[in-house]
């Protein structure tokens, strides 16, 4: 793959490979039909983890363990042809394995006996209506019939075979396993009553079912955002075992960094005619957008640098005069734009006319390469399979009835432009949508639709992003010393395990980026070095055990059937066998994905050079490699292997710390990557936040709007030097009792979301390993001129999470009590506000056994606050 999977995606690959293989076994077994589908929130990369799975089906994987499928053939459907095209597009631009020989795109001239493996195929629901030259002359009807005649039949065009002969073809070879993956799933199901839905619901159902002589496919992949309408039709499917669904949590998609994190939606006050107000406000938007990239790139020197865009969103039958006037605001706001900046994505391919303006067509799926784009005018189909990351400001001129149309076209603006979060700037991480016609009653249900991935149907919450409305930029607050910020960035933050993780693999990666940085030459040749060291040790261990197993391996044992046909009798005779040079290898390359592939290799190449004498180079290596099979069938070697690979990694993150944090942001998240590829919580560092995009009002149950408190002494303020803040009751008298002590000097509210700026904890729930993110870190000064810092969470205990955060909290403090004064965690217990030292050994003692946090809270090991 040439883009890393984030963690979520190198999940989601795991279990997909895990039902294919089943699927592909019971199929080539027992001729078993099965489906499953692939759920993830738009945005997630669905496409990125297509190719992860096709590179391992067509060329195995050693990282995922699995062994390639070599009569796999895939035929990949939609119902666009466009939406193929930009797949095959993206297949290609995430994979190094796929190439456009694999990739077909099936053509009305597209002949083929039967489907070729190792390919896949790009069909539309276009190709397969009866109107189509790829299965004019197939009558479902009457295949049947045909199958039993002696003589095939002549088709049309001279065409020997349709698409659904091809299709049946393909199934009945048994050296052939055919796989459909039905992009956006849930069209093609149901629900609607058109003409075309209809029709694409036939052919749909008639390749996931089979009809008229055509078999149905053995497996069948579904790949949406929402996939309900296909599981339900999937359950009703014929004789077709349906696998468990790979949901990909939208949690974790938003922790990635791969979407932005805040949406901020601009509405007028009062009620008039304000388009030409916000497109002058979102003209500036975009100015300040282009600076703040711009001095971002210099800032990190060799970072590409993001040219972003504006995006005008016009109705479907638009007055051009009035657009004209529309872009005349806005040159005349931006005195840098040129008129050649100007493009449309608009059903007519041709040139506009917009007043006195002439605006080309460019095709959507060029928009995001070609930087002289700097405004685009759109309507609503744009948003159909369109990405374009760097569209960072939307003026919407829909009605307010037209949400749906606007939260689609938001929806596929919200990629990060360099697929990473920029840390600690919220304004880099955000898109801002401006609505004119909008009032903030209606602009609410856009808000609420954004924050479930801003789809039709709706997604899970994502948890982590924000829509803010008309909010207000924070930026560090002047009066705040360095030495605050410097104990801030010394607080560790935590990172949740990854399942799958392969401390072999985080290692051979770190040697990889300390060597590209020239912070440790040889990191590779070193790290292996050390490895070859391990499994010398771990040999002279257990040498009878491996001598058994080479001998089990060079030797095998064989059974003979003995049939005495006189007597009537069977018998067994045992017989041995001298291992060939094909069983070795097939045991050398089992130890080298249970082990490391390329740790494997020198290892051999590293034996081969001690045993070196005057045998033929070959029969040494291949002594060599029935070695490390032996080695490696051993139990215990694979994780003894594992644990000194993590030591050393850990040892080298801990040895360049301080350089890596001196290297650019891009390089830093490259380290922040690896840090999280372990099976336990990992500390990482936190990064200053440089703006936050903070709400300034508050909508009363009532409906009434508000100001929000505003609170002096946060890190980041405003320009009178003020932060707004969302508080409850006791999280008020915290903050007032904790800006009343000795040497306060300020104080920080820890962002609710995932992000560099906001400190994690790791705690167990029920089995499963999660992040939460506690109030208030404050910061005083002590006697002796020293910063420290107090963490302190007022949290409700009536959640069931309560009491597993309270140990996730005190399993902190035990390994960071140094870092702090205070660690506490509060709780309001009638009309008191009790608290629990964390930095007390009988306090974790204690709260390691409880059952119940609010009898903690009223026991003698808390204290009134």
């Amino acid at each position: 793959m040439r883009f890393t999977l984030k963690q979520y995606q190198d999940e989601a690959v795991r279990d997909v490979l895990t039902n294919i293989r089943k699927a592909s076994k019971r199929w080539d077994e027992e001729g078993d039909k099965h489906a499953f589908s692939l759920t993830a929130t738009t945005g997630a990369g669905k496409t990125v983890m297509a190719a992860a799975v096709f590179e391992a089906l067509f060329h195995g994987s050693n990282n995922f363990d699995f062994e390639a499928d070599t009569g796999a053939v895939v035929i990949w459907f939609s119902d666009d042809p466009s939406l193929n095209e930009q797949t095959r597009f993206r297949l290609m631009e995430a994979s190094e394995l796929l190439d456009p020989s694999n990739l077909v795109v099936v053509e009305n001239t597209f002949v083929r006996e039967k489907f070729e493996a190792g390919k896949v195929y790009f069909l539309n629901t276009q190709k397969l209506s009866s109107k189509s030259l790829l299965v004019r002359g197939f009558n479902f009807e009457d295949s049947n019939v045909r199958q039993e005649s002696l003589f095939s039949e002549t088709r049309p065009d001279l065409r020997a075979h349709t698409i659904w002969d091809t299709i049946k073809n393909t199934i009945d070879d048994p050296s052939l396993t055919l796989y459909l993956v039905l992009d956006e799933a849930h069209r093609g199901m149901g629900r609607t009553s058109s003409a075309d839905q209809d029709n694409k619901t036939t052919i749909v159902k008639r390749l996931i079912n089979g009809l008229g002589g055509i078999p149905a496919i053995p497996v069948v992949w579904g790949i949406s955002a929402t996939v309900e309408r296909f599981d339900a039709a999937m359950k009703g499917a014929k004789l077709r075992t349906i696998l468990p669904n790979v949901v990909v949590d939208s949690t974790k998609v938003q922790d990635s960094g791969l979407l932005k994190d805040t949406i901020i939606l601009d509405v007028p006050e009062g009620v008039g005619q304000f388009d030409t107000l916000l497109v002058r406000r979102a003209t500036d938007k975009i100015k300040e957008s282009s600076a703040a990239w711009a001095e971002y790139a210099e800032q990190q020197e060799d970072v590409k640098q993001v040219v972003p865009l504006m995006v005008l969103q016009i109705p479907n039958t638009p007055d051009h005069n009035d657009i004209g006037r529309l872009l005349d605001t806005i040159f005349d706001r931006w005195r840098d734009l040129k008129s050649i900046s100007i493009a449309h994505v608009l059903g007519e391919h041709s040139t506009q006319t917009f007043g006195r303006h002439k605006v080309a067509y460019i095709l959507p799926e060029r928009v995001q390469e070609s930087k002289w784009v700097r405004v685009l005018i759109a309507k609503d189909a744009v948003s159909t399979g369109w990405d374009c990351p760097r569209a960072e400001v939307m003026v919407s001129f829909r009605p307010a009835k037209d949400r749906t149309h606007i939260t689609q076209l938001l929806g596929r603006m919200v990629r990060s432009p360099l697929a990473r979060r920029i840390p600690g700037n919220e304004k880099l991480n955000s898109v801002n949508c401006l609505l004119p016609f909008f009032n903030k009653k209606s602009v609410q249900l856009v808000a609420d639709t954004l924050m479930n991935g801003g789809t039709e149907d709706g997604d899970t919450p994502l948890v982590g992003r924000q829509v803010l409305i008309n909010p207000e930029e924070m930026k560090p607050n002047s009066s705040v010393g360095e030495d605050v910020w410097e104990k801030y960035l010394s607080l560790p933050s935590q990172s949740p395990p990854q399942r799958g993780a392969n401390p072999i693999k985080r290692l051979t990666a770190l040697a990889q980026e300390l060597a590209s940085d020239l912070l440790l030459t040889d990191a590779g040749k070193n790290a292996h070095t050390v490895m070859h060291k391990v499994l010398d040790v771990f040999q002279a261990q257990y040498v009878d055990e491996i001598a058994d197993a080479r001998k089990a391996l060079i030797n095998v044992k064989g059974d003979t059937l003995i049939a005495e046909l006189d007597e009537n009798k069977k018998s067994f005779k045992n017989f041995w066998e001298e291992a060939d040079t094909s069983v070795i290898e097939h045991a050398y390359r089992r130890a080298a994905r249970t082990l490391s592939p390329d740790i494997i290799r020198t290892y051999a190449e590293y034996l081969a050079y001690k045993k070196s004498d005057n045998a033929p180079q070959e029969e040494i290596l291949m002594e060599a490699h029935a070695d490390i099979a032996a080695l490696a069938s051993v139990p215990g070697v694979k994780q003894y292997l594992d644990d000194e690979a993590e030591k050393l990694a850990r040892t080298w993150l801990d040895r360049y710390r301080v350089r890596i944090m001196e290297l650019p942001d891009e390089r830093k998240e490259v380290y922040r990557r690896i840090k999280a590829m372990s099976t336990e919580p990992t500390d990482i560092d936190l990064a200053k936040p440089k703006s936050w995009m903070e709400p300034t009002l508050k909508r009363q149950a009532d409906g009434e709007v508000t100001p929000l408190q505003v609170y002096e002494k946060h890190l980041l303020c405003d320009d009178t030097g003020l932060f707004p803040a969302d508080l409850n009751s006791w999280e008020i008298i915290v903050l007032e009792i904790e800006m009343q002590r000795d040497g306060f000097l300020g104080w920080y509210r820890n962002p609710p979301h995932s992000s560099q700026d906001s400190l994690g904890v790791a705690y167990t729930d029920y089995d499963q390993i999660k992040i939460f993110r506690p109030d208030f870190i404050f910061f005083s000064m002590q006697s002796e001129k020293k910063v420290v810092a107090d963490l302190v969470d007022p949290h409700g205990i009536y959640l069931s999470d309560a009491l597993p955060k309270l140990r996730g909290l005190a399993l902190y403090a035990e390994t960071h009590k140094d870092v702090y004064r205070r660690i506490e965690a509060i709780a309001k217990i009638g009309k008191k506000l009790r608290v629990l030292d964390m930095t007390e050994p009988e306090v974790r003692e204690q709260i390691a056994v409880a059952q119940d946090a609010k009898k903690l809270y009223e026991s003698k090991f808390a204290n009134d606050y």
